[in-house]
């Protein structure tokens, strides 16, 4: 469950990935105790206890960083999205513009491998010609425009557009800090082994790339230190992640004159058009010290360093769809970063990309072959049970005042669910697919997914938009628009089945609708009204007091090691930790509601209330391997799976009652020690 607040990234999810709706075999156990390390006492190590075997026969294949029940299911889904994608490319004669047809024209163009190998590095030879004409730094910041609108991207800022926080039923310019390549600035400006360690890597990433375009190796090394030089500097301009959570410091509105005046380098005037933007005088910048910083080093870094900036930006977002040369160095690079052994194969990475870029005719065909109607008429009662869950855990809150709970109430009944897929289909008008150019096909939808973001200003704020695709293994919240999304994707085993019962269906999928819920209710989410706008709706107490309760929440999770002595960063997973504690509570409050859950009938050995925890338990079993783990927890907001197990239970009375969890026992927290917030 991800925080994201920026154009249609502005969606908090469980977790990246994708699988199959009900297509799985629905003969199984779903809590086997053969996956369990019953040896264990579940008050010492819920984790290793309800999932034990397991992980110790479940270790990472080599072409994974991680595998775990998502991997499992995103791997399950892979075959399913192939099994798609290579049908409607066997059809070269289908009907011309039919979904089918364009879905598989894209993919048989990014499986043409002869073709791509013949062309080396020519689709991208004019970019780089046309860097080598630029002659002053207003030409630079042009050119940079140019990159952006013909779908090459890059820059050392992201443009866009996305709602006004405070004003979410308009639309407003967003600029953003960025320009780095590295996934977390600290790498670049940190000096432990590990960042070291990935610093060499990308030096040597880049100087391959260099040299294939044509350097000289020394002309290579050269250019590598330089675009190293500057990335270093923009890295020390960013905000960090931390940072960037704080809603008001990253929301500034200016107008273009006042945003020129923090950044008289850069007329933004005569700017803007190059962008394809006109008619506006107001934009949101979620960063003034980035771009003052970046102002001075337009400045103050040559104009030629620029210039060698720029073509790493074409060589970085385009190695990956060039010949095998290109592919190997970024595969290589990735294998420095994560400890990844084998590269993913083609099939699996350019079906990826097909639902990545044109997901909406894609997820047309997985709807009609994988998606069942019974599972949205189950999973919409299952909301309608979560929201009375939570409503019952409002109205009891000990800690707020009445006043504050009318508002939470209010914001609680307006959520608006999306489940299984959208209801208007992305139609893609005007993209070009062609079955012989790959690279172009990517080009023209980089060319179309601009157009069709920056041609959002002026028009009412679109509520149909999905967000996600609809094989997507995820669930989002968006605070904007204050709702809860769930695709198709995520409607199966472990979170769903419509022939498992209560227990596992709550421990689930529960757990996760009670998690976006939550988000709205989270450090970030609860700033934001039953509208989606930026406003507060607190009393100033009732604010406090939910502070010093995350405070604890962030304490806990800090004491968490992940890698040697690198631990969890509860003020960066704090987002996703509400949202676990607040969801695994709510779905627990909805769960003793069924018949189910007020009975204590065991099933394979267990009592209602186990399997409602050990279903929880179970989708965040995994391995991973130990540099993708040390670099996950500096970027990725979510807990690592042991501690997403363990972090909401150890606060909830039910799960020492189900497990007879006592004193003295690794895991037990006094009563009066334990979190409760939502």
């Amino acid at each position: 469950m991800k925080i994201q607040l920026k154009n249609y990234f502005a969606v908090l999810g469980i977790l990246a990935g994708s699988f199959s709706a009900n297509a799985q075999n629905t003969q199984r156990k779903y809590i086997d105790p053969a996956n369990m390390d019953l040896s264990i006492k579940p008050g010492n190590d819920f984790y290793q206890y309800a999932s034990g075997t397991w992980i110790k026969n479940n270790p990472v294949p080599a072409k994974e960083t991680r595998w775990g029940t998502f991997n499992e299911l995103r791997e399950f889904n892979a075959q399913a999205v192939r099994s798609l994608v290579e049908a409607a490319a066997a059809d070269k004669n289908g009907p011309a513009g039919s979904v089918s047809k364009r879905v598989g024209d894209f993919y048989a163009a990014a499986m043409d491998s002869l073709t791509i190998e013949k062309l080396g590095y020519t689709p991208i030879k004019a970019d780089l010609e046309k860097i080598k004409q630029i002659n002053s730094v207003q030409g630079m910041l042009e050119h940079t425009a140019y990159m952006r609108t013909s779908g090459i991207g890059g820059g050392m800022f992201g443009f866009g557009v996305g709602q006004d926080r405070k004003n979410v039923t308009k639309y407003l310019v967003n600029i953003s800090q960025g320009g780095t390549t590295l996934n977390d600035r600290d790498i670049y400006l940190n000096d432990d082994p590990r960042s070291q360690k990935i610093r060499a890597a990308y030096n040597v990433y880049m100087t391959k790339l260099f040299s294939l375009v044509g350097n000289s190796e020394a002309e290579a090394k050269q250019k590598a230190e330089t675009v190293l030089k500057i990335e270093k500097a923009l890295a020390q301009a960013q905000m960090s992640r931390i940072e960037m959570r704080d809603q008001y410091k990253t929301y500034n509105k200016l107008t273009v004159a006042e945003f020129s005046k923090i950044t008289p380098s850069i007329n933004w005037k005569s700017l803007m058009p190059k962008f394809k933007v006109t008619g506006q005088d107001t934009v949101l910048v979620n960063s003034k010290s980035f771009f003052e910083k970046l102002d001075g080093m337009l400045t103050s870094v040559p104009l030629a360093d620029w210039k060698t900036y720029l073509e790493w930006n074409i060589l970085k977002s385009s190695a990956n769809n060039l010949s095998s040369p290109f592919v190997n160095a970024s595969f290589a690079f990735t294998q420095a970063q994560t400890g990844q052994k084998v590269a993913t194969p083609r099939w699996q990475r350019m079906s990826s990309l097909t639902d990545g870029t044109i997901g909406e005719l894609l997820g047309q065909l997985y709807v009609a072959k994988y998606f069942k109607p019974d599972a949205k008429v189950r999973m919409d009662q299952m909301i309608v049970n979560l929201r009375k869950a939570f409503e019952i855990r409002i109205n009891g809150l000990e800690w707020m005042s009445d006043a504050t709970k009318k508002k939470a109430l209010e914001k609680l009944h307006a959520f608006t669910p999306k489940v299984g897929y959208t209801t208007k289909w992305q139609t893609y008008t005007g993209l070009v697919i062609n079955r012989g150019t790959y690279f172009q096909n990517l080009r023209n939808a980089g060319v179309w997914g601009y157009n069709e973001n920056i041609n959002r200003l002026g028009k009412p704020v679109d509520r149909t938009r999905f967000g996600m695709t609809p094989p997507t293994v995820n669930a989002s919240y968006s605070p904007t628009m204050n709702e809860i999304v769930f695709p198709a994707g995520i409607l199966q085993f472990p979170f769903f089945d419509p022939n498992a019962d209560d227990a596992v269906n709550y421990g689930g999928i529960g757990a996760v609708i009670g998690h976006e819920m939550s988000h709205g209710f989270d450090d970030t989410g609860s700033q934001y009204d039953k509208d989606g706008n930026l406003k507060n709706w607190w009393t100033d107490e009732d604010r406090a007091k939910f502070n010093e309760k995350t405070k604890a929440l962030g304490e806990q999770f800090n004491a968490y090691t992940v890698v040697d002595t690198i631990h969890v960063l509860g003020k960066l997973t704090m987002g996703e930790n509400i949202g676990d504690l607040g969801g695994l509570n709510a779905a627990y409050t909805a769960f003793k509601m069924t018949k189910q859950g007020q009975g204590n009938e065991k099933i394979d050995g267990f009592t209602p209330d186990q399997r409602f925890f050990l279903s929880w338990a179970q989708v965040w079993r995994g391995n991973i391997l130990p540099d993708a783990a040390a670099q996950l927890i500096k970027t990725d907001p979510h807990s690592p799976g042991p501690y997403r197990t363990i972090g909401a239970p150890v606060n909830m009375d039910a799960w020492y009652k189900a497990f007879d969890v006592q004193p003295g026992d690794k895991l037990y927290k006094k009563p009066e020690e334990r979190i409760r917030l939502w």
